[in-house]
């Protein structure tokens, strides 16, 4: 709809409101009972119910176009248009659950292979969030660009688009990462908690996130803002299924279990899946299959 910026405020609504919840609720604030974690999980759930209702309200009070009613339900339901519908969403909520499973794995990998190393990827795990929301932001921004052209039928201009949407998320994840380096030392140092050898294993993972940041950037920018908009779901899949689960995976597994490597190679090899997609995404952009109207279709 091109309207970002209201999902960010309800946004920053819920995040702030979270905090003071959870300053009031795990510490026993303002006459509140100190609860501890089950404070957390109060303030995260309340907050979280809190910015919905005020989002809906606002919706409503503003009539978006997002406002629906019963009688938009009963329209959607054409058999025609869920056919459609469902051919283009499901492979995306299929590719979310495996992509997702495959994390869990990865994370269960570097468990299996040490401690140490899940303590460090639980400092990293936050970094990373922070850090991929520009190229996040970028991805999504470009797949609405991108799916107005289609839409528009514009569709000789979206090729060249497409690779300046790569080159602008590179260019921008070098920034971000130079970035995180300079900071390096004040953000590892809120950790103050952790072991000698758990904060030295913590920096080096830090400092190998940084150049993986990188090398996200493009596969990224690729999948999710130029072949999604142009319906390319099933390959984007495919892709995720040979890059994850029959190369990433086995290859962290091998270095892991099997050759004991020490755990920031471990980690560092996390990155194979994104090589893979590098070729992968450029293939597929450069064949030019993805460039077609879905509205049309």
């Amino acid at each position: 709809m091109n309207k970002p910026g209201i999902g960010t405020a309800f946004s920053f609504v819920g995040i702030t409101l979270n905090m003071f919840l959870n300053w009031v609720l795990i510490f026993g604030n303002l006459g509140f009972p100190a609860l501890g974690i089950a404070g957390a999980a109060w303030a995260t759930m309340l907050s979280g119910v809190v910015e919905v209702v005020l989002f809906f309200l606002y919706t409503y009070r503003k009539q978006l176009e997002s406002a629906f009613g019963i009688q938009h339900i009963v329209a959607a339901f054409d058999p025609e248009g869920m056919k459609r519908f469902l051919s283009l969403s499901f492979p995306i909520a299929l590719n979310h659950l495996i992509w997702s499973s495959g994390i869990f794995v990865y994370h269960a990998i570097l468990g299996q292979a040490g401690v140490e190393g899940l303590a460090a990827l639980s400092v990293i795990t936050p970094i990373e969030s922070f850090a991929l929301a520009m190229l996040i932001g970028i991805s999504n921004a470009a797949s609405v660009v991108m799916g107005n052209q289609l839409g528009a039928n514009k569709l000789d201009v979206v090729y060249p688009q497409a690779w300046g949407i790569a080159a602008f998320s590179f260019v921008g994840a070098v920034l971000v990462a130079g970035i995180m380096l300079l900071v390096c030392d004040p953000i590892l140092s809120l950790f103050s908690a952790l072991s000698p050898s758990t904060m030295a294993l913590t920096e080096k993972f830090y400092w190998m996130f940084a150049g993986m940041l990188i090398i996200k950037s493009v596969p990224m920018s690729m999948i999710v803002g130029v072949l999604r908009a142009g319906g390319d779901i099933r390959y984007c899949l495919y892709q995720d299924i040979t890059a994850q689960w029959l190369i990433g995976i086995p290859v962290v597994a091998f270095a892991a279990l099997v050759m004991k490597v020490p755990l920031e190679w471990v980690y560092a090899l996390f990155a194979v899946e994104e090589m893979v997609k590098w070729v992968g995404s450029i293939y597929r952009v450069r064949r030019k299959v993805w460039i077609k109207n879905l509205v049309a279709a």
